[in-house]
């Protein structure tokens, strides 16, 4: 299995896109993502660049289940993990089942990501490829 996400900017504050988990180039599940803005993959202010990554799934008291990107250049610790709004990230990637308003900052925010997380948790293989692009 392999997960691609294809994202693209929605304001200078933050990047949305849409997430598929393919086996043998066939979805098998669809979700919603929600990064930073790109800021030339600075420190917690960025989103990754576009790539091909691997990531294993890990688990933390702060985030429960969730997932770790590897090898991100000039990065580390850049997570796939449950939260809603783009002020719950330091350059991670949020994951939902859809896309809307719902804090009143004018921002669009993931929804349902715990019940995503938890789906992608439990079809998602201990290691996988990861790709980013833009769209």
């Amino acid at each position: 299995m392999n997960l691609l996400i294809e994202r693209y900017p929605n304001s200078k504050h933050q990047t949305i896109g849409n997430g598929f988990v393919l086996k043998n180039d066939f979805i098998q599940f669809e979700f919603r993502t929600l990064e930073l803005a790109w800021k030339n993959n600075k420190k917690k202010v960025s989103c990754i660049p576009i790539g091909d990554y691997k990531v294993v799934k890990r688990w933390s008291r702060r985030f429960g289940h969730h997932f770790h990107i590897l090898d991100v250049d000039n990065r580390d610790y850049i997570l796939i993990h449950r939260g809603n709004f783009y002020s719950d990230i330091l350059g991670c990637i949020l994951v939902g089942d859809d896309l809307d308003e719902i804090n009143g900052d004018g921002e669009i925010d993931v929804i349902n990501s715990n019940n995503t997380m938890k789906e992608l948790v439990k079809i998602l293989p201990d290691e996988f490829d990861l790709k980013i692009v833009n769209i």
